[in-house]
């Protein structure tokens, strides 16, 4: 790495610095305790699901409708009669303020005290989206301004983990599609991991529940992180070591 150069790590939202899990009060808020875990799992499953779906017909509809849409499968299939207009809006809502995994505040301290990294925020979310996120979350909102920039697909209208999603995060990064191993991903999301992997960026994989990476997709280490870390501290470390090596 040249001197001057800043170590470019791309973070991504949801289920990485944002737990989705963590929507489950707000659930419950109306819908009662009883099915409120298996409602938030599928609706993360369903959200998840749609964009792959989207990206494999070519269409395109923004971040937060398919939040919307996915949440209503979620409540259906649970056996949760349809909310109403008031309810589903309180609810998109509260995705915009959902709460950070318990290791992310000290990891985002360790960035701010370095001078050699541009930490970016890179999202399926629609810019607002992914900005309200951001900006209101109780426990990201104070450590916002440690990110340079939020990066979102919505430009390119292709989701995770289409090839030209990361292309178009590195064109915003001024890195041309030979270099794209000078971005790092850092992901709770497999799908996302192996995306990045496959258009030649160096990626970190998440593993809070120390479950170790199983994802067979790609052979070989393509399809594997560079890094797997059991929190987001560990993987910020890894990073900034690797990069003061090379």
């Amino acid at each position: 790495m040249a001197p001057n150069d800043k170590i470019l790590i791309a973070f991504d939202l949801y289920g990485t610095l944002l737990s989705t899990e963590s929507i489950a009060k707000a659930l419950t808020d109306h819908f009662g305790q009883e099915r409120v875990g298996s409602t938030a799992a599928t609706w993360r499953k369903y959200q998840l699901e749609y964009t792959w779906r989207l990206n494999s017909m070519e269409q395109y509809v923004p971040f937060s409708t398919v939040t919307q849409r996915s949440l209503l499968h979620a409540l259906s299939e649970n056996n949760i009669p349809s909310p109403s207009e008031e309810v589903v809006a309180y609810l998109m809502s509260a995705y915009d303020s959902l709460s950070a995994f318990p290791d992310v505040t000290p990891a985002l301290e360790r960035l701010a005290r370095s001078s050699s990294v541009t930490p970016i925020v890179f999202s399926n979310g629609t810019q607002q989206m992914v900005s309200d996120s951001v900006h209101s979350s109780p426990d990201l909102s104070p450590y916002s301004k440690a990110f340079e920039e939020i990066i979102t697909v919505e430009e390119v209208r292709k989701f995770k983990p289409h090839p030209d999603v990361y292309y178009h995060l590195a064109k915003k990064m001024k890195k041309s599609k030979d270099n794209m191993s000078d971005i790092w991903l850092v992901s709770g999301n497999p799908f996302d991991v192996v995306g990045a992997k496959a258009v030649g960026m160096k990626a970190c994989w998440l593993d809070r529940q120390k479950q170790g990476w199983s994802d067979s997709l790609i052979e070989g280490q393509i399809g594997m992180p560079d890094f797997v870390g059991e929190t987001l501290g560990d993987v910020v470390e890894v990073i900034l070591k690797t990069q003061k090596e090379e």
